[in-house]
């Protein structure tokens, strides 16, 4: 079986070619720009990759961050991708192309991915955590992905922890605004701010010069280094983890936690924090079965999450659904 995906993000996209085991047989990349440009571009790819292959594709699969509309197929102004109102994505993609076409959101996406393929295997009970540049989750419930009335369930990043905080998703404190990659670089500049007013520095911004380069990796490499305040920074983030985790593991009582990207390279960071709030907070019942894991598919997630949807909609076809 072969499969098209495409991979849309805020500044970059992919479109790959997969076979029925998710493994990667063409692939490129380029950077996002306006929705005309960008689409044509992933089809005019995906019409070189169907001419080249040895079997033709029998579905394409989207994935792209919210809000977007799954059961419609249409894109719907993420703020990742300024221009994209109201994109038609599938529609486009089926007149075009000729295959039967799938949209899911990202957080979803990978989701499936990780559990059909990755950290997620066996287990029938299931969150992923995208904690990248924001924070998603998708959610496996009883075996089969659950996608709420319009397919945006998940959007734990939107969830308020503290009235104050840095901001994410639009809302200050927020669980995406403490732990998400633009959250950590908020946070970090908020106390190398402090100590610059103060006349002091901190070891990863040592200058007013060099605040507006600190991030999340940059305070993470401080941090590993032994650097004080670098270290407060993740203790944070990974306290403030915990609570959103804990909020999680008592409302779907899940099996296993897997958690992408930033968690995935830092957990030595965020662990200790995270394991002492969920102590403190979880119904010790829920918090003893369930497994906290990093994601297993590493940078190649939005491209294996992407061919899993074609294999989902070729799958689809196949029964004689829409």
């Amino acid at each position: 079986m072969r499969v098209i995906g495409f991979d849309i993000g805020g500044t970059k996209c992919a479109v790959v070619l997969g076979d029925e085991n998710a493994k990667i047989l063409d692939s490129v990349t380029f950077p996002t720009a306006g929705p005309e440009e960008t689409v044509e571009r992933l089809l005019s790819e995906a019409e070189r990759m169907t001419a080249e292959s040895d079997e033709k594709p029998l579905a394409v699969g989207v994935s792209c961050g919210s809000p977007l509309d799954s059961k419609t197929g249409v894109i719907q102004s993420p703020p990742n991708l300024p221009g994209w109102d109201n994109v038609p994505i599938t529609e486009i993609i089926e007149k075009r192309l000729g295959f039967p076409a799938k949209l899911m959101n990202d957080a979803n996406a990978c989701a499936l991915a990780e559990w059909r393929f990755g950290a997620g295997r066996g287990s029938d009970d299931m969150i992923f955590l995208t904690f990248g540049t924001g924070m998603g989750a998708g959610l496996i419930l009883g075996g089969r992905l659950y996608e709420g009335a319009n397919g945006n369930a998940g959007e734990v990043g939107h969830m308020r922890l503290e009235r104050f905080g840095p901001v994410g998703y639009g809302k200050q404190g927020s669980f995406e605004g403490f732990s998400s990659g633009g959250g950590i670089a908020m946070a970090a500049k908020l106390a190398a701010t402090e100590k610059l007013q103060r006349g002091e520095s901190v070891g990863y911004c040592k200058s007013w010069d060099e605040l507006g380069s600190v991030t999340a990796k940059s305070v993470a490499l401080a941090a590993q280094a032994g650097d004080p305040d670098a270290l407060a920074v993740y203790r944070q983030t990974g306290e403030m983890l915990g609570r959103g985790l804990a909020v999680l593991i008592d409302l779907f009582n899940p099996s296993r936690i897997v958690i992408g990207s930033i968690y995935a390279r830092s957990s030595a960071l965020l662990e200790e924090p995270m394991r002492r709030i969920l102590e403190a907070e979880c119904l010790p019942s829920n918090l003893s079965v369930v497994e906290i894991v990093p994601a297993a598919l590493g940078d190649n997630i939005g491209n294996i999450a992407a061919i899993v949807l074609g294999l989902m909609r070729a799958e689809e076809a196949e029964h004689g659904k829409a």
